[in-house]
């Protein structure tokens, strides 16, 4: 999977992500730091990559609609401490499907996972 770390999650997500086998680039790495969503979401879109955040301004499902785009993973921990943040994001991609989440919106938080797919046609 094509992945764009946003800017607010530990960077070193970036190097286990690859070595689960994806292909992760930050924020940080690509000079997109202090952009604003709107050109980090361009950046995630012309690269088709999916995209990992902590942001909520990239929850609004009418803005972001499912299936119009490469996926969005919301992390929202209750203690979203660094340590908090790597052990979720590890544990999701190591026990989850995700390539299954391609162009959906998901929601992790501690203990659950909601995802939003596509609307039927």
């Amino acid at each position: 999977m094509r992945i764009k770390l946003d800017e607010n999650l530990p960077q070193c997500l970036s190097s286990l992500l690859g070595k689960l086998g994806h292909d992760a680039s930050t924020v940080n790495d690509e000079g997109l730091t202090g952009c604003t969503d709107r050109e980090i979401w361009d950046a995630a879109q012309r690269e088709a990559r999916f995209l990992i955040t902590q942001d909520l301004d990239f929850s609004d499902t009418r803005q972001f609609v499912p299936g119009s785009h490469y996926g969005i993973l919301l992390i929202r921990l209750f203690s979203p401490s660094r340590q908090n943040l790597i052990e979720r994001v590890e544990n999701i991609f190591r026990n989850e499907n995700v390539e299954a989440w391609a162009g959906c919106f998901v929601v992790a938080s501690q203990r659950k996972i909601r995802m939003q797919k596509a609307p039927d046609l």
